[in-house]
């Protein structure tokens, strides 16, 4: 068994038994570098962490593996990855950035399976006569089209 079947197996049966935590991410260096990074439904603490990190580590033998492991939380500033993450950040702002069009800043109002709604406000000119008026613009993205969606604080 690879180091990278063995870690998957250990990270998959540590979070069973935390459902409020998920899996955003994990690499394994061709010289066993370790990074698991991890989010949870209630944000995650650092005891959490350490919780993990430790199962990993205990169930891993130095003499099979010479291997360095980091386990950390998704930052604030990190891409959403999952869509777990995006229903967690319903209600935050978010800054989408699409490949080819100009980078969108909303509020996160809906998040689903395929798909999430920022809503927006912006200036618009009046449809009759001078001025601009205040308008709410919305719109649905698929996860697939993102290039990359990030938290603002």
């Amino acid at each position: 068994m690879t180091l990278k079947d063995r870690v998957t197996e250990l990270v998959v049966t540590a979070l069973e038994t935390r459902k409020d935590l998920f899996l955003i991410e994990y690499t394994v260096t061709p010289d066993q570098k370790i990074k698991v990074f991890i989010d949870g439904d209630k944000g995650v603490q650092l005891q959490d962490c350490i919780d993990l990190s430790r199962h990993i580590e205990h169930q891993l033998d130095r003499e099979e593996y010479d291997f360095s492991l980091e386990v950390a939380s998704a930052g604030v500033g990190s891409n959403l990855k999952k869509v777990r993450q995006y229903q967690n950040n319903i209600g935050r702002k978010l800054r989408v950035e699409i490949e080819g069009v100009k980078p969108l800043e909303g509020t996160l109002v809906k998040a689903d399976e395929n798909t999430f709604t920022l809503m927006w406000k912006q200036r618009e000119p009046k449809p009759i006569g001078k001025g601009k008026i205040t308008v709410t613009k919305e719109e649905t993205l698929s996860y697939d089209a993102i290039a990359s969606a990030i938290v603002l604080v």
